[in-house]
């Protein structure tokens, strides 16, 4: 079995090591992949990344299984070309897509199907979102529409940070056409929770372990938002009282959502959410595996990726008996300096070979050497009996490697 893994980041290093286990797989592509996965057992890097290019060689390399990690292919229409061609893709297509790829749509999606939600309002001009904002109770919460790689999403604290924000969202365009409209949402207070699932779009939609990011660059939750510092998985605010509000509240409606809609969608789904005194909220979707939640996620998963996406693609996931390990894992994002804002690359990364498990994000290979490449550069990813020794683990593997500028929370997991 040939499978193709479209993406470069350490969600695809995760995907391809979980895939490789597969008996039946004889070889993984990643296009384009990374100094990770280049490296990982079965796996070889194609430098491709136009989806045409990447339906021609899926055809010319009888590739029998396409798993696309990052939103912007499935959004830009991946999974509705490979299907016309005939070839077996695993994600929504692209109308689906847009319940991650525009805030303002998926807000309404939640407001139709009764899914609980914070307050908002969609604005597309600059002088109606600031009257807005003037009668607003504060903190208040702007989103860019469109994607903004996890960057689009700012907490404000008062009317000038609101006023800067909306500023640079909707005329200096930061996000490039992303923030010119944007959403503009209730402030919730609680823990943050991230629910991975599954669906064949038909029947099911199937939990995964929860899992706890760390968005802010800094330790206490505090400074900017990145595309995530680090995870710990179980959530150990998703109790059983939770997990059944937001199954009855949350993932029910989606899927029958989706069904009424009549939207093609047989890939993941990954539910943002917020536990507040009243209950789990809604935040957001994404229509792909998180990153770094699929790090810290994938290890817990005892069955099969592959069994389990097939599953789902045959639309006989209500059969599938989904298995996890006991315990807890943890993930820690080692990142460049300056990161999120502007930072350099090119630097050696030394005792990589020392830590037991490492998912690349933003590295490469060099004449034998790993150099950095990204903003998030890798990851160290452990398990433990508790989180206590998973967080252990993860820490005491991130001081074995090093390089240039090196960055990285000292608090993932500290609840």
């Amino acid at each position: 079995m040939k499978v193709l893994i479209v993406g470069s980041g350490g969600r695809e290093h995760a995907i391809a090591w979980k895939t490789a286990q597969n008996a039946a797989v004889e070889k993984v592509y990643c296009a384009p992949g990374n100094g990770g996965t280049a490296a990982e057992n079965k796996c070889e890097n194609i430098n491709i990344t136009d989806i045409k290019e990447l339906l021609t060689f899926a055809k010319e390399n009888s590739i029998d299984l396409t798993i696309v990690g990052p939103e912007v292919p499935l959004i830009d229409g991946i999974v509705d070309e490979f299907k016309k061609a005939g070839l077996k893709i695993f994600g929504p297509s692209a109308e689906a897509a847009m319940l991650e790829g525009s805030k303002a749509y998926s807000k309404e999606f939640m407001k139709k199907y009764g899914i609980k939600t914070a307050a908002y309002e969609v604005f597309e001009d600059k002088d109606g979102a600031l009257a807005y904002l003037k009668g607003c109770d504060y903190p208040i919460v702007i989103k860019a529409d469109g994607l903004a790689a996890g960057k689009g999403v700012v907490i404000c604290e008062n009317y000038n940070h609101a006023e800067e924000t909306i500023i640079e969202f909707m005329v200096e365009d930061i996000f490039k056409g992303s923030g010119k409209k944007v959403v503009i949402e209730e402030f919730l207070v609680g823990p943050e929770a991230s629910i991975l699932s599954i669906t064949d779009g038909e029947t099911i939609i199937l939990p995964f372990i929860s899992a706890k990011d760390h968005k802010q660059i800094y330790d206490g939750g505090k400074g900017p938002n990145t595309g995530g510092m680090g995870v710990i998985s179980p959530n150990p605010f998703c109790t059983a009282e939770v997990l059944e509000a937001f199954d009855k509240e949350i993932m029910k409606p989606t899927l029958e959502g989706i069904k009424a809609e009549g939207l093609d969608y047989t890939g993941i789904i990954f539910f943002g959410i917020m536990i507040t005194k009243k209950g789990p909220y809604l935040l957001e979707y994404n229509v792909r595996m998180g990153d770094p939640e699929t790090q810290a996620v994938l290890p817990l998963m005892e069955s099969d990726l592959v069994e389990l996406v097939s599953a789902a693609l045959d639309k006989k996931l209500s059969s599938f008996d989904l298995q996890w390990h006991q315990g807890a894992s943890c993930c820690v994002v080692a990142t460049s300096e300056g990161y999120p804002g502007k930072y350099k690359t090119g630097f050696e990364i030394k005792g990589i070979d020392k830590a037991n498990r490492i998912f690349a994000s933003g590295f490469v290979q060099k004449d034998g050497v790993f150099q950095t490449s990204g903003g998030r550069v890798l990851c160290t990813q452990a398990l433990g009996a508790t989180l206590e020794d998973a967080r252990a683990k993860a820490y005491e593997d991130l001081k074995n490697v090093d390089f240039q500028g090196i960055y990285y929370r000292k608090d993932i997991g500290v609840i």
